[in-house]
This record gives C-alpha cells, sequence and structure tokens, in this order.
C-alpha cells in the first residue's frame, strides 16, 4: 500500500527540509500550511503516518493524541519538540506517541530516525492478513490436475507468474478465477505487497471511481474525511478487477488511462498519484463479443489482455472430482470440527457424474453442506442436495455399461466377459444395498433375499467390508 505521511511543522526551515527529504521516499506526502483549521485537515487527512511539531498539537495534549490513535487507519505518530526532556518525552511516548524526536539534534539524525520509522510502518502491511483470519495462503500447486487440458493451462500461467504484466483470466462463474489470481500473487515477486480484489458488479456505478481511485475530504456531499482507493491500496501489490465486462464505458476510459500512466488523480483531488500495481481481470463474458456490440472498448481489452488465459469448466476435467471432493472434505472438517474420513462408492460416483455449472464453487459448496449433514464417518448419497439422487450407478440398481470398461472387453471370449459383467453388476448391487443399510448384514440380506451368511461370503468374495458403510 501507497503510505501517506501527512506533515504539520512550526519552523520554515525545518517543513522545508522535511518536505525535500521526504519527496525522495516512496511515499504520499502532504504539507500542511499553518492556518486555523491545520488540526482539522490533519485529522481528516486519512493519513498512515503524522509527523507534527508539539506545540501545534492542541491542548490537552493526552487527548488529543489518543484522538489520532482512535483513527481508523490505526496511524503511527511523530512528535517533534523543540525542547529536549526526557521526562516531558516519555510523558508523550505515555501518551500515545510512537516517536517522540528532539528538533536540536542534527538534521542527518533527524531525518534517519524518521525514515526509520517510516520502514517500520511499510513492514507492518507486510503481514500475511490470511493467517490471522485462520485461511491457508492460495498457491498454484492447489490447481494440479490429472486433466490434459487443465495441465496445459497450468504450464502457461507457471510462464507468467514472474511477470508484471497486466493479465486477463477467462472462464465461466465458480471456476476460481479469484482463487488463481490470488496465487499467481502469492507467488510472484509481490508476494510481500497487499492484494486488493474489486467486484466490479457489486459496486454502483456513482461510487466506482471513488471505491477504485479514492477522493479527497470535501468532494462530494458525505465526504467529511479522505479515503484511499483500491489502485492505491494495492501499491506494490496486485489488484484484482473481478467482472471486469460489467464496467460502464464511462470508467473504461478513466481506468484506460491508470493501465497505461500507472497514476490517477483522486476525486476532488488536484495532484496526480503514482502507483506501482499489476493489474489481474477477469470476467465470464466473452470481452471480443462485447468489443463488437460496442459495449466493451477494444484499446482496455488489449490492454487488459497482454496475457489471457481461459481456465477449463470442472466438466472438462471431471477426473480431478475425486481429489478435489476430498480435498474440500478435508478442510470442511477441519473447518467446522469434524471427522469425516471418506465418501461412499455411490456418492463419489454421482459426484463425477453431475454437469458441475456452478463449477468449483459449486462443488465446495456441496461438499460443505454434506459434512453438515453426515452423521457417520462416511457421507452418502442422502448427504447430497436433490439434483444428485438417482445418479449413481448402484442407486438406479444396474452398473451403466461404459462404467464398467464394456469397451476394454472387444475380442475377449464371451464366457470370460459374462463372468465379469456378473461380478461387477453383483458387487454394485451389494454395495448399494449395504449403502441403504448403512453396514447391517441382517438388513441387507433380507433386501438381497439371501441368508446372511451367504451374504458374508460374497462379501468376502467381492472385497466389501461392512465397516465402509456403518454408522458410527
Amino acid at each position: 500500500m501507497l503510505i501517506r505521511v501527512v506533515c504539520a511543522i512550526k519552523g520554515k526551515k525545518l517543513h522545508t527540509d522535511l518536505e525535500q527529504r521526504l519527496s525522495n521516499f516512496d511515499v504520499q506526502l502532504k504539507m500542511l500550511k499553518k492556518d486555523k483549521a491545520q488540526w482539522q485537515e490533519l485529522v481528516r487527512s486519512c493519513a498512515d503516518v503524522f509527523v507534527v511539531s508539539k506545540s501545534l498539537v492542541p491542548r490537552p495534549i493526552e487527548s488529543s493524541v489518543t484522538l489520532l490513535n482512535n483513527l481508523p487507519e490505526k496511524p503511527t505518530i511523530i512528535i517533534l519538540d523543540d525542547r529536549e526532556s526526557s521526562e516531558k518525552h516519555a510523558n508523550l511516548l505515555a501518551s500515545g506517541a510512537d516517536v517522540v524526536l528532539y528538533t536540536g539534534i542534527s538534521q542527518d539524525s533527524l531525518m534517519e530516525a524518521i525514515e526509520s520509522t517510516l520502514d517500520s510502518r511499510r513492514q507492518f502491511y507486510y503481514v500475511d492478513r490470511l493467517d490471522q483470519r485462520g485461511r491457508i495462503k492460495p498457491r498454484l500447486n492447489d490447481f494440479v490436475s490429472n486433466a490434459e487440458e487443465m495441465q496445459r493451462f497450468l504450464e502457461e500461467v507457471q510462464q507468467v507468474v514472474a511477470s508484471d504484466s497486466s493479465l486477463l483470466l477467462l472462464g465461466e462463474t465458480g471456476v476460481g478465477k479469484e482463487h488463481l489470481s490470488k496465487a499467481i500473487h502469492a507467488e510472484g515477486h509481490r508476494s510481500q505487497g497487499p492484494f486488493i480484489p474489486i467486484n466490479m458488479a457489486a459496486i454502483p456505478e456513482q461510487l466506482m471511481e471513488s471505491e477504485l481511485f479514492g477522493h479527497e475530504q470535501g468532494a462530494f456531499t458525505g465526504a467529511v474525511r479522505s479515503r484511499r482507493g483500491a489502485f492505491e491500496l494495492a501499491h506494490s501489490g496486485t489488484i484484482f478487477l473481478d467482472e471486469i465486462g460489467e464496467m460502464s464505458l464511462q470508467m473504461q476510459s478513466k481506468l484506460l488511462r491508470v493501465l497505461q500512466d500507472l497514476e490517477f488523480t483522486p476525486v476532488g483531488g488536484e495532484t496526480p498519484v503514482w502507483v506501482d500495481v499489476r493489474v489481474i481481470a477477469a470476467t465470464n463474458k466473452d470481452l471480443e463479443e462485447e468489443v463488437q456490440r460496442g459495449n466493451f472498448r477494444q484499446d482496455l481489452y488489449y490492454r487488459l489482455g497482454v496475457i489471457t488465459l481461459t481456465i477449463p469448466p470442472l466438466r472438462k476435467r471431471k477426473q480431478d472430482i475425486p481429489a478435489l471432493a476430498n480435498q474440500f472434505l478435508n478442510m470442511h472438517n477441519m473447518k467446522i470440527g469434524r471427522e469425516i474420513s471418506r465418501f461412499s462408492p455411490v456418492t463419489m460416483e454421482a459426484l463425477c457424474q453431475y454437469p458441475w455449472p456452478g463449477n468449483i464453487r459449486e462443488l465446495m459448496n456441496v461438499i460443505e453442506r454434506a459434512v453438515l449433514l453426515c452423521r457417520s464417518d462416511t457421507i452418502s448419497i442422502d448427504n447430497l442436495p436433490g439434483t444428485f439422487q438417482g445418479r449413481g450407478s448402484a442407486s438406479k440398481g444396474l452398473p451403466l455399461l461404459n462404467d464398467l470398461g464394456i469397451n476394454s472387453w472387444k475380442g475377449k471370449p464371451l464366457a470370460q466377459v459374462k463372468k465379469q459383467v456378473l461380478h461387477l453388476v453383483e458387487k454394485r448391487y451389494l454395495e448399494m444395498v449395504l449403502e441403504q443399510t448403512r453396514g447391517r448384514v441382517g438388513e441387507a440380506a433380507d433386501i438381497a433375499g439371501i441368508h446372511p451368511r451367504g451374504l458374508y461370503g460374497k462379501m468376502k468374495r467381492l472385497g466389501l467390508d461392512k465397516t465402509d458403510f456403518k454408522s458410527r
């Protein structure tokens, strides 16, 4: 994030010296002029660091310092005192000031102390906030896949991670565009900087400019304080512009200029602000078609799409569903505090057959629901939403021929094929019955119309274990 420094300094020489030295730092600097509203302007400046002469702090000083400490930005407060008094300096620190400096020391020492404080403030933003919220930082290996199309996609992603070029992610809703953008940020050289996500579809048109570029105090009715925009917050890191296809043509032209010059002017401001950010945009729309319709600027499309990647939908990588389902099962076990160990065969088959119009996001939500509803150590088909009922081949009573691998039996003797078919059909049928009775062999035997001892023999021959279907 671009650090804002606001200075209220008594003494023309000190004011000038500070302005010259701090202008060379990677900060947004504002030197306040001496007038009656100086303190009010300082309080409303939305600054990260205040450098204030002690004589300009309203009395009682303790109350004024407390006011600064209670601001939303939790600012760092540096107080400059033209009198050397260890006792008074200790009192200022006790009242909440972060640093108290005597202006009688050499100019170099004074500046070095202020610059050191700025470096400390910058490190404050390099904390991994995801850990504080109990989430795992996204990594590219989250996207390991057995699907050929997805593997080619991931190879392309690896090639662009180290780049600073604008990136356009395309794909259906729920395929994981934001998660991928976080992983690209985390794996790149900007990983120590902030990641700022903005959903264009969720911001009202009249607020979008302020949301992206910030505003100054008094810029419009209700703007009682200055406010940072997303681009300023993303300084030295990555900004993720989701649903970019929902942006109006007017805002598209303003965004284009920012991408070209990497600078913007806050609403109501006069001074341009330069930022260093990588832009990753995403949409589920066909932007080429939107350009032809006149809904999206062609020059912005080319500027955003220096690198364009399309994430394959889940239905084109169904072989990854078992691994993803188990990954989400473990995640929700930890989140909810459960100890569910597996999916029943019928349940996993139903998950693999489903077309997943909501992609990864839908799969994650379905697994979370199943974990909440499950009362055993195995998720059954009953724990899934109604749309999954009847999708597992065993729940239909007979397996699908393709699922039995019929294509691999071509050329084999008919007797051998018949034996294999009967073996697989019998196994699937008994899995269905044991699933229904939750591993109770006596009830399963009644349904199957055989003696329990005979059912035990069949289960042993077919490799079925009742504990795989049992409730706790």
